[in-house]
């Protein structure tokens, strides 16, 4: 069986960093994917894909991703159930991140915290080449 997502997007919001109560970072974010069609008004629909990214990976997000950046997201297709505090029961679909690529960096670096992890991350974006 074959569950693998690959999605490119924006964020639609600042994403939100927690921690489970064992000390596990877990980031989440919302996906601005356009449509491949126009609709009558000629213009493109827009899906918000929920993102779940988990430890070492879900703290950089926090840390270097904003609203608006352009990502891409590879990962799984989660379905999930909970109950709500009134009884009801809620599904929830997601995407489980296994790699966020950062596909582009904003004007302001003020999100970096120290000069060293600037210039690494400055030198990695100078040697990937986006295929569109």
């Amino acid at each position: 069986m074959l569950n693998k997502v690959v999605l490119i997007g924006r964020l639609g919001a600042d994403p939100e960093l927690r921690y489970t109560p064992n000390g596990t970072a877990v980031c989440n974010f919302t996906l601005a994917v356009q449509r491949d069609y126009t609709n009558s008004q000629g213009e493109r629909d827009v899906d918000w894909v929920d993102i779940v990214v988990w430890r070492k990976q879900a703290e950089n997000c926090a840390n270097h991703l904003e609203k608006g950046r352009l990502v891409a997201v590879d990962g799984r297709l989660q379905v999930r159930y909970y109950e709500t505090n009134e009884g009801q029961r809620r599904k929830v679909t997601e995407i489980v991140a296994n790699n966020v690529t950062f596909l582009e960096w904003g004007n302001n670096n003020s999100n970096r915290n120290d000069n060293n992890s600037n210039n690494n991350i400055q030198s990695m974006e100078e040697d990937i080449e986006v295929p569109f």
